[in-house]
């Protein structure tokens, strides 16, 4: 039998914040939470808690263990969020991001998946130079020689096996320790470049994009000649292109542990 409080219910918006206050106290926990436990966390008395938690379960959106009465999130808060995430389009998501990109460098800004042993462009906006890159929607490309391949091949969950690494220009990397190590350094920094690589005067610079289980998905890349995306250009760039794949992250359901890296300074390549 369910408890019933007979303290007069919240109403208005401040009820809904504090509702949605604590749902989201409960996602944040990988255990249920008592009473007590979610006054502290939310900083809500724990009348009001009390209160708030009989109306969500009532709905469905919480739900008590039978062991101890704790609460954790209910189903019907489990299938919104399945919902949302089933209507949730990674290109319709990531497209503003590259307008923004595009805008912000002039330069071609893409979003790339892997597809087989290739890296697969999804979506493109092309940048407002006449010689700019043009990597069209629906173009494969190499993952051992572009930054979104090396970004894909680095996260991949379980992890992919090395490619043929064909040579494309003098700076590809054609053996396996060091694409290795390559892979490693893009694991370590959350990002990765590819300089001169799948053609002489060609750089790009790719950072990646989670899913809600933080699984790495795509990629979102810069390409534009070297002329222009220079050591020093590159440098200024690189922190809106990782700000630009953690939005789309966040869109997708990525928690901020998930789109987190390790701080470093960018290293730019030379």
């Amino acid at each position: 039998m369910k408890r019933r409080s007979n303290l007069r219910p919240l109403t208005g918006t401040r009820a809904v914040v504090r509702a949605v206050t604590v749902l989201k106290a409960l996602g944040r926990s990988s255990s249920a939470y008592g009473i007590t436990e979610l006054g502290t966390a939310t900083g809500l008395s724990k009348a009001t808690v009390f209160r708030l938690l009989g109306a969500l379960e009532n709905e469905g959106m919480v739900a008590r263990d039978g062991a101890n009465g704790a609460y954790r999130l209910g189903p019907e808060i489990i299938t919104l969020g399945a919902c949302a995430l089933s209507t949730t389009d990674l290109r319709e998501v990531a497209h503003q991001e590259l307008l923004r990109l595009t805008d912000d460098s002039g330069e071609t800004s893409t979003l790339e998946i892997l597809s087989g042993g290739d890296v697969l462009v999804v979506d493109e906006v092309q940048g407002r130079f006449l010689f700019s890159a043009t990597p069209e929607i629906g173009r494969r490309w190499p993952t051992h020689a572009t930054s979104t391949g090396k970004i894909l091949l680095a996260f991949a969950e379980p992890k992919r096996p090395i490619p043929r690494l064909t040579r494309y220009s003098k700076r590809t990397i054609v053996t396996r320790t060091e694409l290795e190590r390559e892979l490693a350094r893009v694991k370590r920094h959350g990002y990765a470049f590819a300089v001169d690589e799948l053609e002489s005067g060609l750089v790009a610079m790719a950072a990646p994009i989670r899913n809600h289980r933080g699984y790495v998905v795509a990629a979102i890349s810069i390409n534009g000649p070297g002329s222009r995306l220079t050591p020093k250009r590159r440098r200024e760039l690189l922190p809106r292109l990782c700000e630009a794949a953690k939005r789309v992250s966040r869109r997708l359901g990525a928690t901020s542990s998930a789109r987190s890296t390790n701080g470093h300074r960018p290293k730019v390549a030379s």
